[in-house]
């Protein structure tokens, strides 16, 4: 059975990531192991601050922000946004994130080449574990002692997750993933790309037109022939 790759990039700091959040687990539900979703990450937070004070500038900065956020939560009721987002914890990158994750990435690749079944699940609820803590909880996931409390409850060993930190194994993969979104020119979180580059998905995309660009593959073009979608 054929298989189709897909690359998401996101920024954890990112709402619309909070939001497709449901439409990754749904690809996921409807298609199992036929679709492979990487998970890697673009930099949209990665100085918070002259993010939102330039952003948001004209539009209340802060107070601004923690206002579309609120607004953004209405209109999806699958997620939930604490009223004091941005206004009772502002982290300050969103770059410190993604290197623990991408810590925790390898830790559970090689793991599972070491024949542990549950690291790849345990890599998928630290990720949804880290959104819900910041735009629910309001807690910030961008400070060390977060992130090891948050992934050590569901099972990550943290020993390793720091050696790969100390070792330069997890920025180097972080890098890799920044220089490659501004290779393939990735606008934005969230994006989904596929077809080796080919279609890309950006932003608050819906499952049906995901699902559509899917089963358009699926159909095996040959490699003279593009997609339709």
């Amino acid at each position: 059975m054929s298989v189709v790759e897909m690359t998401y990039f996101s920024d954890f700091l990112c709402v619309w990531a909070y939001v497709s959040q449901a439409r990754v687990d749904a690809i996921k539900e409807k298609f199992g192991d036929a679709v492979r979703i990487e998970n890697r990450f673009c930099s949209v937070f990665g100085d918070t601050a002259r993010k939102v004070t330039s952003t948001w500038k004209d539009k209340g900065e802060y107070e601004g922000f923690n206002l579309h956020l609120r607004q953004v939560a209405e209109r999806f009721p699958h997620i939930e946004v604490h009223p004091e987002i941005w206004i009772k914890t502002r982290p300050l990158t969103s770059a410190s994130t993604h290197q623990f994750i991408k810590a925790v990435q390898h830790w559970s690749h090689e793991s599972t080449a070491g024949g542990s079944q549950s690291a790849p699940v345990i890599l998928d609820n630290v990720m949804w574990a880290f959104r819900i803590a910041f735009f629910r909880d309001c807690r910030d996931i961008s400070r060390w002692d977060i992130q090891c409390e948050i992934a050590e409850a569901l099972g990550v060993d943290i020993s390793a997750i720091e050696e790969r930190i100390h070792n330069g194994i997890a920025f180097a993969q972080l890098a890799a993933d920044y220089q490659d979104a501004d290779k393939m020119r990735i606008e934005g979180s969230p994006s989904f790309v596929l077809n080796e580059g080919r279609q890309k998905l950006y932003g608050n995309v819906g499952f049906h037109l995901m699902e559509a660009n899917i089963q358009e593959l699926f159909r095996s073009p040959r490699t003279d022939e593009a997609s339709w979608c």
